[in-house]
């Protein structure tokens, strides 16, 4: 079981850097299909994904229907759509027969509309109240991500660490240190 973070057509730099960051904290495949609206030496986009550029399986597409001939018979494809009414946390994500491909549109128009409609069962949604369009790219991305993972058990993936100079574990650092009484109003 694989997870691939699709960006169709991203136009900023940041978004991407981004995405490619948390791309490499989950062992996911972050793919590309072009045309792109920036290069990928780009200065933003390098700052964004910090130096964790060898980190990330990152596979370029020449266009949509190049993408989806890479797809096999097993894979499930989602599209990220505020357009769907079907919420993505009521998706099963752990079959380990598939691979996973997450697709979300470019950052102004999202993804076509031909598109959406052939694959009209694939489209979910994250729910959000009327007060904005949209969520910002990279957060989409990483609100669904982090949804497949968590139902997937977060495979290959430390959800504990000790770190040498650990804030939460030193001796001065200690909870009864912090404990008080919640009773005083002091």
């Amino acid at each position: 079981m694989t997870n691939h973070v699709v960006l169709y057509e991203p136009l900023m730099p940041a978004n991407t850097g981004n995405i490619a960051r948390t791309c490499a904290g989950t062992n996911t495949v972050l793919d590309l299909i072009e045309p792109l609206g920036f290069q990928l030496d780009n200065k933003k986009m390098k700052r964004a994904g910090l130096d964790y550029w060898d980190k990330v399986d990152i596979r370029r597409h020449d266009d949509l229907n190049a993408f989806l001939k890479t797809l096999g018979q097993n894979d499930e494809m989602y599209l990220i759509s505020k357009f769907s009414s079907k919420n993505y946390a009521e998706v099963d994500y752990t079959d380990p027969n598939k691979d996973y491909y997450f697709v979300f549109g470019k950052e102004t128009t999202g993804l076509p509309e031909t598109f959406m409609r052939e694959y009209y069962d694939r489209n979910l949604r994250i729910p959000m109240s009327d007060n904005i369009r949209c969520y910002n790219l990279s957060n989409s991305v990483a609100m669904v991500l982090l949804e497949a993972l968590r139902q997937q058990g977060f495979p290959n993936m430390e959800t504990s660490h000790h770190y040498e100079n650990d804030k939460l574990k030193d001796s001065y650092n200690r909870p009864e240190r912090y404990e008080r009484n919640l009773g005083d109003n002091e």
